[in-house]
């Protein structure tokens, strides 16, 4: 006899793009909708998912051990969060002052503030405290809808605290609810001991690479390819290293000025170019020729108070681009971890439809972390992460803003949270962990 492991009905609409590949272009609208639909889930994966009626019918006889009702809930994939700076030290609101006077990031960054502050704070943390602090991080996504989380390094820049931060992020993907993907960014900055000395601390980073690699402690390499902070061609060395040792490329691409960040990603075929807020034309079609996903941070562009967003019209409509969305949580120029606060810039700012967000920040958001496959969409086969949402329609989300409206979240088939509370986990359905 058939065992369902989790029924979850009484969904008031599923919404879900569909399939493995990233969307690009006007596909990022086509998404499929189930009204009154159900969902059953054996062994962490989703075994059967349409109408409730339908659903309930091909479960005649089934054992099911646990049955739960959405009270009408909107369902989506579980939000996928592909870009932020988790692990950290302290916090840096005394640069609220200096931002609202106009100081540009990189002028604050010139003065020993900005990221450089962060590392002294994460330097002089304990490895435990790092963890209790991102772990709180990591409970507010959770709330948010959030299933999958991206964790850059970055504060440390140093080996022994780019491997601290490395290991806490390992840590918390095993001991929390949420998955966490690691990625290795001693290119962030370059720290106060080696100013003035780009080159030799790029040096630095590569030989970082190897230990980085060997122990296992991430899947993507990361470099800030910005004026005054790594050149496009000390870039490309760090991630042509990374690449020798196994380590996929991101970049943090043309974020304040357009310096070929994003045709560097083309060049290399990154997994992914981020920020992107001074793209140029020609980086564009780089990244849409070589298949790079876009990943957007419309946080950052609003808390720092700019003028200009990412184009994300202009990659969806004219570069056919699959463009994917992130908070960009870090201590400095968006400190949030509110993936909703995003589905509603995205919506403001960028101008992009709710289909398109929902496509941004799922099924785009899981290839931008190399994980279409098993994540990302509500269909047969794929992991069961869901969020459920508290709204009438998909539409309703950027709407109705400066509200959580996370009901309820399952997590590889098991209620994470419910009734807009966090579930004690549980070694397995009915077992309290003890």
């Amino acid at each position: 006899m058939e065992r369902i492991d989790l029924l979850l009905t009484g969904i008031g609409s599923l919404v879900t793009p569909v399939g493995n590949a990233p969307r690009s272009g006007h596909a990022m609208n086509e998404i499929r909708r189930i009204p009154e639909a159900a969902i059953a889930i054996r062994d962490g994966l989703i075994v059967f998912v349409g109408p409730e009626a339908e659903v309930l019918s091909g479960l005649k006889g089934a054992q099911i051990a646990e049955t739960l009702d959405a009270r009408g809930c909107l369902a989506t994939p579980g939000l996928i969060d592909p870009h932020t700076h988790l692990v950290h030290g302290g916090s840096r609101e005394h640069e609220l002052p200096l931002k609202r006077a106009g100081m540009p990031y990189l002028e604050i960054l010139a003065q020993g503030g900005g990221i450089l502050s962060t590392v002294q704070a994460t330097r002089a943390a304990s490895e435990e405290a790092l963890y209790e602090k991102a772990y709180r991080s990591l409970d507010i996504m959770l709330l948010q809808g959030v299933t999958t989380v991206e964790a850059k390094s970055g504060y440390g820049l140093s080996l022994e605290d780019e491997l601290k931060q490395l290991r806490v992020a390992k840590r918390l993907g095993e001991t929390h609810p949420l998955d966490v993907v690691s990625t290795f960014m001693g290119a962030h900055a370059v720290p106060a001991e080696y100013k003035g000395r780009s080159g030799e601390y790029a040096d630095l980073v590569c030989g970082m690479l190897p230990v980085v690699a060997e122990a296992g402690l991430a899947e993507f390499c990361d470099v800030f390819c910005e004026q005054d902070v790594f050149t496009v061609a000390q870039s490309r060395r760090i991630l042509l290293e990374g690449l020798r040792c196994g380590l996929l490329p991101k970049i943090h691409a043309d974020e304040i000025e357009s310096l070929g960040g994003a045709e560097l990603a083309g060049e290399l075929g990154a997994i992914s170019a981020e920020h992107l807020l001074a793209a140029s034309d020609q980086g564009l079609r780089m990244l849409a020729s070589t298949g790079v996903i876009p990943v957007l941070l419309p946080g950052t562009s609003f808390n720092l108070g700019l003028n200009r967003h990412a184009r994300a019209r202009d990659m969806i409509d004219a570069f056919h681009l699959p463009v994917a969305l992130a908070t960009d949580y870090n201590p400095g120029s968006c400190p949030s971890e509110s993936m909703q606060l995003v589905i509603m810039l995205a919506s403001l700012n960028l101008k992009m439809t709710p289909e398109e967000i929902l496509t941004a920040c799922t099924i785009n958001a899981a290839n931008a972390i190399g994980r279409g496959a098993g994540i990302g969409s509500i269909e047969v086969g794929k992991r069961a992460d869901v969020a459920l949402f508290d709204a009438p329609n998909l539409a309703y989300l950027p709407y109705h803003f400066g509200i959580n409206h996370t009901f309820g979240v399952i997590k590889n088939g098991q209620a994470a949270v419910w009734n807009r509370q966090i579930v004690k986990p549980r070694t397995s359905f009915g077992e309290a962990m003890t």
